[in-house]
């Protein structure tokens, strides 16, 4: 009888990767807003100016007083003399007097006195007098200092991810850095003495590894900088010591395979002596024999040794651990999609199913279910782009059902 959970729920595991992750969260650090792109906020930002943090021209054209087009007479206009420019970043021009005007460009300070701006298009010139069209609207194209963002107001929240969006929100505060989380550290191990490195022969019984490629993928594209280890050979000793070494030096250990009941399965066995065994095996299809704990410094997640497995697994289970050591509270999107296929689900397992999603003419997103079902066929995975989820319990879908899909 072992001393940790053992087939659990998905739901269940999810809980218990999320508690761990927030008792192991990374720490904080202070990077330049280049090296922010895709970071997580430690810290929320409050704005320390307004913006705009000035009153400013939306457009080319002329600076005015609107009460001197109110004043004319009804449907003729305003005829105000030109008094000077304000270019932006320019210093202010003197306060407007009435019947004046001012050219100003996009970005420029409204002058004192000045309230309106009409687009250049829209005047007439003659010498130094401008005529104003009689429909000029007040405060018409004028953009008013806080009408964006208030002095004091929260304006990005630590958990969040940065995006090019909120990185340039920081950049217009005159932030040069942000405090954010550490982004955590990574080894790769795939296991196996019948893997061999694609280009070398194959010998009998042997195939190439497939997995490093796989998960080093998913991690790059997840913005991590993995660490491929060697590969774990079917060695109980050099398992040990290949993966209590990595546990030294890295936030997050995975590997693949050797994670079930088989007599070569040996990385169960060194977790639960020389760490801790979170839990082993979840209700899940594929990628049922998961195994989740922590050794030395590292939380270590084992996940099972075929391809789709090894997939599912990353995007339903490493990914939210990932995200949580890292203090993420953006959630990832959640993709619903119609089935173009009925599914016939007999089993009480979560199951993630290898499917392409294409939108139609009306903008429905379907999900069209590959037909492949075992764990080891990464034809089906290389064909589809994404994974749709199947609650617990045997389910019967319809062609048409609404689905929940994880996009790869």
């Amino acid at each position: 009888m072992h001393a940790f959970p053992t087939g659990l729920s998905f739901d269940e595991a999810l809980a218990i990767v999320a508690e761990v992750a927030a008792e192991h969260r990374l720490e904080h650090e202070s990077l330049a807003l280049a090296r922010c792109h895709g970071r997580v906020l430690a810290q929320d930002l409050d704005a320390p100016l307004a913006l705009p943090p000035f009153d400013n021209s939306a457009m080319d054209g002329f600076a005015f007083r609107h009460a001197d087009l109110s004043a004319a007479e009804a449907g003729q206009g305003a005829r105000l003399r030109l008094a000077g420019e304000q270019f932006a970043g320019a210093a202010l021009a003197p306060a407007l007097m009435p019947g004046q005007c001012l050219r100003i460009t996009t970005g420029a300070a409204m002058p004192a006195g000045a309230d309106t701006v009409a687009i250049k298009e829209h005047v007439s010139l003659d010498g130094d007098t401008v005529l104003i069209p009689a429909d000029t609207a007040p405060g018409a194209n004028v953009r008013y200092a806080g009408e964006d963002v208030r002095v004091g107001e929260r304006v990005l929240h630590a958990g969040q991810v940065l995006t090019p969006p909120r990185l340039s929100l920081a950049a217009s505060l005159g932030q040069p850095a942000l405090s954010v989380a550490r982004r955590p550290t990574v080894a790769v191990f795939t296991s196996g003495d019948e893997l061999v490195e694609p280009g070398l022969p194959l010998g009998p019984g042997q195939i190439h590894d497939s997995n490093r490629e796989l998960l080093m993928g998913l991690l790059r594209a997840d913005g991590l900088e993995p660490t491929a280890w060697p590969r774990l050979p079917d060695d109980p000793r050099q398992v040990e010591i290949a993966l209590r070494d990595a546990a030294c030096a890295f936030d997050l250990v995975l590997t693949c395979g050797a994670v079930s009941a088989g007599e070569k399965d040996h990385i169960p066995a060194v977790l639960e002596r020389f760490g801790r065994v979170h839990f082993w095996k979840v209700r899940m299809k594929p990628g049922m024999p998961l195994l989740f704990g922590s050794l030395d410094q590292a939380r270590v997640l084992g996940l099972p040794g075929n391809p789709v497995s090894v997939l599912a697994t990353y995007l339903g289970v490493a990914r939210p651990l990932i995200d949580g050591l890292q203090g993420r509270r953006d959630p990832r999107p959640r993709w619903r999609a119609r089935l173009v296929a009925p599914i016939d689900k007999r089993h009480p397992r979560r199951e993630f199913l290898r499917a392409k999603l294409n939108a139609d003419e009306q903008g429905v997103l379907w999900a069209d279910p590959n037909p492949a079902t075992g764990s080891h066929r990464l034809r089906a995975a290389a064909d589809s782009n994404a994974l749709i989820v199947i609650g617990d319990g045997l389910q019967q879908l319809e062609a048409g059902a609404v689905v929940e899909v994880l996009p790869y």
